[in-house]
Protein backbone atom coordinates (compact mmCIF):
# COMPACT_ATOMS: atom_id res chain seq x y z
CA UNK A 1 0.00 0.00 0.00
CA UNK A 2 1.60 3.58 -1.06
CA UNK A 3 1.77 6.39 1.05
CA UNK A 4 -0.64 8.26 -1.59
CA UNK A 5 -3.42 5.14 -1.67
CA UNK A 6 -3.01 6.03 2.71
CA UNK A 7 -3.59 9.20 2.04
CA UNK A 8 -6.69 9.27 -0.33
CA UNK A 9 -8.34 6.65 2.21
CA UNK A 10 -7.46 9.25 4.81
CA UNK A 11 -9.46 11.93 2.52
CA UNK A 12 -12.43 9.90 1.88
CA UNK A 13 -12.87 8.52 5.66
CA UNK A 14 -12.38 12.11 7.40
CA UNK A 15 -15.46 13.08 5.19
CA UNK A 16 -17.25 10.05 5.78
CA UNK A 17 -16.77 10.31 9.45
CA UNK A 18 -17.25 14.40 9.77
CA UNK A 19 -20.79 13.76 8.66
CA UNK A 20 -22.82 13.91 12.00
CA UNK A 21 -23.99 9.85 12.56
CA UNK A 22 -24.89 7.75 15.90
CA UNK A 23 -21.16 8.03 17.30
CA UNK A 24 -19.98 11.27 16.99
CA UNK A 25 -24.13 12.67 18.35
CA UNK A 26 -23.01 10.29 20.98
CA UNK A 27 -19.78 12.25 21.62
CA UNK A 28 -21.68 15.88 21.59
CA UNK A 29 -23.84 14.65 24.10
CA UNK A 30 -21.36 13.19 26.49
CA UNK A 31 -18.97 16.20 26.13
CA UNK A 32 -21.69 18.06 27.20
CA UNK A 33 -23.17 15.72 29.91
CA UNK A 34 -19.84 14.58 31.66
CA UNK A 35 -16.93 16.05 30.24
CA UNK A 36 -14.41 15.45 27.60
CA UNK A 37 -12.42 13.09 29.69
CA UNK A 38 -15.43 11.00 31.04
CA UNK A 39 -16.65 11.16 27.17
CA UNK A 40 -13.41 9.73 26.11
CA UNK A 41 -14.83 6.10 27.14
CA UNK A 42 -17.20 6.44 24.41
CA UNK A 43 -14.81 7.23 21.70
CA UNK A 44 -13.22 4.17 22.85
CA UNK A 45 -15.76 2.13 22.34
CA UNK A 46 -16.35 3.44 18.73
CA UNK A 47 -12.68 3.22 17.98
CA UNK A 48 -12.81 -0.59 19.35
CA UNK A 49 -16.04 -1.10 16.75
CA UNK A 50 -13.71 0.65 14.18
CA UNK A 51 -11.64 -2.38 14.23
CA UNK A 52 -14.75 -4.38 14.52
CA UNK A 53 -15.60 -3.45 11.18
CA UNK A 54 -12.59 -3.22 9.61
CA UNK A 55 -11.57 -7.16 10.51
CA UNK A 56 -15.58 -8.28 9.34
CA UNK A 57 -14.75 -6.53 6.28
CA UNK A 58 -11.12 -8.34 5.82
CA UNK A 59 -12.68 -12.01 7.04
CA UNK A 60 -16.08 -11.45 4.85
CA UNK A 61 -18.90 -10.47 6.76
CA UNK A 62 -19.81 -7.30 4.88
CA UNK A 63 -19.85 -9.22 1.76
CA UNK A 64 -21.98 -12.02 4.00
CA UNK A 65 -24.79 -8.86 5.36
CA UNK A 66 -24.78 -7.52 1.48
CA UNK A 67 -25.83 -11.19 0.01
CA UNK A 68 -27.92 -12.22 3.10
CA UNK A 69 -31.44 -10.59 3.54
CA UNK A 70 -31.54 -12.77 6.76
CA UNK A 71 -28.37 -11.18 8.67
CA UNK A 72 -29.00 -7.63 7.44
CA UNK A 73 -32.37 -7.44 8.39
CA UNK A 74 -30.82 -8.86 12.33
CA UNK A 75 -28.43 -6.08 12.64
CA UNK A 76 -30.46 -3.69 11.25
CA UNK A 77 -33.66 -4.11 13.45
CA UNK A 78 -31.46 -3.99 16.36
CA UNK A 79 -29.39 -1.09 15.12
CA UNK A 80 -32.85 0.08 14.72
CA UNK A 81 -34.25 -0.49 18.39
CA UNK A 82 -30.68 0.66 20.02
CA UNK A 83 -30.94 4.37 18.19
CA UNK A 84 -34.85 4.48 19.08
CA UNK A 85 -34.17 3.53 22.42
CA UNK A 86 -31.07 6.25 22.86
CA UNK A 87 -33.15 9.18 21.34
CA UNK A 88 -36.19 8.40 23.14
CA UNK A 89 -33.88 8.71 26.50
CA UNK A 90 -32.63 11.67 25.35
CA UNK A 91 -36.35 13.20 24.69
CA UNK A 92 -37.13 12.06 28.30
CA UNK A 93 -33.63 13.41 30.15
CA UNK A 94 -33.82 16.54 32.16
CA UNK A 95 -31.09 18.43 30.57
CA UNK A 96 -27.24 18.46 30.50
CA UNK A 97 -26.85 20.91 33.38
CA UNK A 98 -28.31 18.43 35.50
CA UNK A 99 -26.04 17.91 38.72
CA UNK A 100 -26.47 14.37 38.98
CA UNK A 101 -24.48 13.84 35.16
CA UNK A 102 -22.14 16.73 36.11
CA UNK A 103 -21.15 16.28 40.09
CA UNK A 104 -18.90 13.58 39.70
CA UNK A 105 -15.36 14.78 40.12
CA UNK A 106 -13.14 11.21 39.38
CA UNK A 107 -14.60 8.50 37.32
CA UNK A 108 -17.11 6.37 38.67
CA UNK A 109 -15.83 2.91 36.41
CA UNK A 110 -19.52 1.79 35.84
CA UNK A 111 -20.31 4.65 34.42
CA UNK A 112 -17.10 4.89 32.19
CA UNK A 113 -18.09 1.62 31.35
CA UNK A 114 -21.68 2.18 30.27
CA UNK A 115 -20.66 5.32 28.03
CA UNK A 116 -17.85 2.89 26.67
CA UNK A 117 -20.72 -0.08 25.82
CA UNK A 118 -23.70 2.64 24.36
CA UNK A 119 -21.46 4.08 21.54
CA UNK A 120 -19.44 0.28 20.82
CA UNK A 121 -22.79 -0.68 20.39
CA UNK A 122 -24.56 1.83 18.15
CA UNK A 123 -21.94 1.71 15.98
CA UNK A 124 -21.47 -2.33 15.58
CA UNK A 125 -25.29 -3.09 15.33
CA UNK A 126 -25.39 -0.13 12.18
CA UNK A 127 -25.49 -2.85 9.04
CA UNK A 128 -24.89 0.58 6.92
CA UNK A 129 -20.76 0.71 8.56
CA UNK A 130 -20.28 -2.50 7.41
CA UNK A 131 -21.78 -2.48 3.58
CA UNK A 132 -19.88 0.86 3.38
CA UNK A 133 -16.81 -0.84 4.56
CA UNK A 134 -17.13 -3.73 2.62
CA UNK A 135 -17.66 -1.48 -0.55
CA UNK A 136 -14.81 1.05 0.54
CA UNK A 137 -12.28 -0.35 1.78
CA UNK A 138 -11.29 -3.12 -0.81
CA UNK A 139 -10.53 -0.47 -3.33
CA UNK A 140 -7.56 0.43 -1.17
CA UNK A 141 -6.55 -2.80 -0.74
CA UNK A 142 -3.66 -4.03 -3.04
CA UNK A 143 -4.44 -7.56 -4.14
CA UNK A 144 -0.69 -8.71 -4.91
CA UNK A 145 0.33 -7.69 -1.85
CA UNK A 146 -0.43 -9.68 1.70
CA UNK A 147 -4.14 -8.89 2.60
CA UNK A 148 -3.78 -8.70 6.39
CA UNK A 149 -0.96 -5.67 7.66
CA UNK A 150 -3.43 -3.65 4.70
CA UNK A 151 -6.63 -3.95 6.87
CA UNK A 152 -4.58 -3.57 10.22
CA UNK A 153 -3.18 -0.52 8.67
CA UNK A 154 -6.16 0.88 7.21
CA UNK A 155 -7.92 -0.05 11.14
CA UNK A 156 -5.35 2.23 12.74
CA UNK A 157 -6.05 5.40 10.37
CA UNK A 158 -9.58 4.58 10.33
CA UNK A 159 -9.23 4.47 14.38
CA UNK A 160 -7.40 7.25 14.62
CA UNK A 161 -9.06 9.95 12.54
CA UNK A 162 -12.78 8.21 14.42
CA UNK A 163 -10.81 9.27 17.68
CA UNK A 164 -9.98 12.88 16.33
CA UNK A 165 -13.09 13.74 14.82
CA UNK A 166 -15.21 12.32 18.08
CA UNK A 167 -13.00 14.02 20.17
CA UNK A 168 -13.19 17.93 18.59
CA UNK A 169 -17.32 16.89 18.57
CA UNK A 170 -17.08 15.79 22.46
CA UNK A 171 -15.05 19.18 22.66
CA UNK A 172 -18.20 21.08 20.96
CA UNK A 173 -20.51 19.60 23.74
CA UNK A 174 -18.30 20.31 26.74
CA UNK A 175 -17.79 23.90 25.54
CA UNK A 176 -21.41 24.43 23.86
CA UNK A 177 -22.51 23.70 27.65
CA UNK A 178 -20.54 26.16 29.33
CA UNK A 179 -22.49 29.10 27.46
CA UNK A 180 -26.17 27.66 28.11
CA UNK A 181 -28.37 28.24 30.21
CA UNK A 182 -30.40 25.07 31.68
CA UNK A 183 -33.07 25.65 29.61
CA UNK A 184 -30.49 25.70 26.58
CA UNK A 185 -28.26 22.73 27.68
CA UNK A 186 -32.39 20.62 27.98
CA UNK A 187 -32.75 21.98 24.26
CA UNK A 188 -29.48 20.36 23.19
CA UNK A 189 -30.58 17.00 24.44
CA UNK A 190 -33.83 17.44 22.67
CA UNK A 191 -32.15 17.92 19.34
CA UNK A 192 -30.14 15.11 19.29
CA UNK A 193 -32.75 13.14 21.01
CA UNK A 194 -34.32 13.71 17.77
CA UNK A 195 -31.45 13.07 15.25
CA UNK A 196 -31.26 9.56 16.87
CA UNK A 197 -34.53 9.00 16.27
CA UNK A 198 -34.19 10.37 12.79
CA UNK A 199 -31.18 8.18 12.32
CA UNK A 200 -33.18 5.38 13.49
CA UNK A 201 -36.00 5.58 10.78
CA UNK A 202 -33.48 6.13 8.45
CA UNK A 203 -31.74 3.00 8.79
CA UNK A 204 -35.16 0.97 9.67
CA UNK A 205 -36.40 2.42 5.77
CA UNK A 206 -32.71 1.44 4.57
CA UNK A 207 -32.90 -1.63 2.03
CA UNK A 208 -29.92 -3.85 1.38
CA UNK A 209 -29.21 -3.23 -2.48
CA UNK A 210 -30.02 -6.26 -4.68
CA UNK A 211 -27.64 -9.45 -4.91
Amino acid sequence: MSVLTLLAFALVASVAIATPGPTVLLALTNGSRFGVRRACAGMLGAVLSDFVLVGAVAVGLGALLAASEFWFAVVKWIGVAYLAYLGLMMLRSKGTLDSSLRAPATDDPKSARAIFLKSFLVAVTNPKGYLFCSALLPQFIAPSAPQIPQYLIIAIVFAAIDFAIMFAYAMLGAQAIRLLKRSGALWLDRICGCALLALSGSLALYRRAPA
